[in-house]
C-alpha cells in the first residue's frame, strides 16, 4: 500500500503515456494559465524515511521517485556546486543537499507558484543558507542566475533536471500546473541540453531522468553540446521488465567512451521495493 506521507511512494506524473490527440498546446500560454490557478492547498510529506519534511500542492504535477534518483546519480563533492533545472518543490535538491551538506545549490523553476513552494521547503529544512530558487525555465534563463554561480566563469561544477518528456500535442491533465511541468519546451531535447551545457564547468556533470525511448536523442544532444564520457544507468521496473526510465550522466568536454550500467531494479515480484532501492529512497546512498 503506498503511504501518502512519502511523496517517493506515490505514481508520478511523468510516467504518464505520451500518447494521444488532444489538441495542440502553445508552451508560450502555459506558464500563464499556470500562474492564473488559485489553489495553493498543499500536502505534507516527507523523504529519505522522514528525515526530509516535503510539501507539495494537492491539485498540480505530483512528485514521484524519480527525482530522489536522480539526486542519487550526481556526483557532487564539498564545496561545489549544483544547478536543477525544473527543480519542481525542490525534492531533488532536498535529497542532495542531505547527502551531500557541504555543497551549495540553485532550483529553477517555470511556475512562480511551486518556486515559492520550494523556497519554504528549504527553509523548513535548514537549507536556505546554501540553496536558492530562480523563477525561470529553460531555454529563456533570467540573468539573474549568473550571480548565484561560482567564481568568475558563471558555471556550476553539476546540473541536472528531470525535464518535461512530452510534446506540446500529448493528452495531458486539464490542470494548469500539470501541464506546465510535463509539456517538453519549443525546441525540444536538443535545446534543453544545449542549454544547461552553457552552465557547466569543464569537466562538470549534467545527470538527466529520461524515457528510455528517447536516449539516442539524447546521446546526439549531448555530444552536440559538448559532453562525453555518457553513461547509461536503466531503471527496470521489476526483474525481467523493460526499463521505461533511465539515468544518464555525461561529463562536459569528456573524452571517456559510452558506459551502459547495470542499472537498478526498482520493484521485488512480490512487491515493496528491493533492497537496493531501498538504500537509495530511505539511506540516501549513492547510485553511480
Amino acid at each position: 500500500m503506498n503511504n501518502p506521507g512519502r511523496p517517493e511512494d506515490q505514481p508520478s506524473d511523468s510516467a504518464n503515456h505520451m500518447s494521444g490527440t488532444a489538441a495542440s498546446v502553445n508552451p508560450a500560454t502555459l506558464k500563464a494559465d499556470a500562474a492564473l490557478m488559485t489553489a495553493t492547498e498543499t500536502m505534507d510529506g516527507y523523504l529519505l524515511d522522514r528525515r526530509v519534511r516535503y510539501k507539495q500542492f494537492i491539485q498540480g504535477y505530483r512528485t514521484g521517485i524519480e527525482p530522489v534518483l536522480l539526486a542519487a546519480s550526481v556526483p557532487a563533492q564539498p564545496g561545489q556546486t549544483v544547478l536543477e533545472a525544473g527543480c519542481g518543490a525542490g525534492a531533488g535538491l532536498l535529497c542532495l543537499t542531505t547527502r551531500c551538506p557541504d555543497i551549495d545549490g540553485v532550483g529553477l523553476e517555470a511556475d512562480g507558484a511551486t518556486a515559492q513552494l520550494a523556497t519554504e521547503n528549504f527553509a523548513e529544512n535548514g537549507k536556505s543558507g546554501r540553496v536558492r530558487i530562480v523563477h525561470g525555465s529553460i531555454p529563456r534563463i533570467p540573468p539573474t542566475l549568473r550571480a548565484l554561480t561560482p567564481g568568475v566563469n558563471g558555471r556550476f561544477h553539476h546540473a541536472m533536471a528531470n525535464p518535461p518528456w512530452h510534446p506540446s500535442d500529448h493528452t495531458g491533465a486539464q490542470d494548469a500546473r500539470r501541464r506546465l511541468a510535463m509539456t517538453m519546451p519549443e525546441g525540444g531535447w536538443h535545446d534543453w541540453i544545449t542549454t544547461l551545457s552553457r552552465w557547466v564547468l569543464p569537466g562538470g556533470s549534467l545527470s538527466l531522468a529520461l524515457p528510455a525511448s528517447v536516449v539516442d536523442r539524447a546521446c546526439e544532444a549531448l555530444r552536440d553540446a559538448g559532453f562525453g564520457g555518457i553513461a547509461l544507468f536503466p531503471l527496470w521496473p521489476k526483474q525481467g521488465r523493460s526499463s521505461k526510465i533511465v539515468l544518464m550522466r555525461a561529463v562536459q568536454g569528456g573524452k571517456g567512451v559510452f558506459s551502459l550500467l547495470p542499472g537498478l531494479v526498482l520493484h521485488r515480484n512480490e512487491g515493496g521495493y528491493t533492497p537496493q532501492c531501498e538504500a537509495i529512497l530511505r539511506d540516501a546512498e549513492r547510485l553511480f
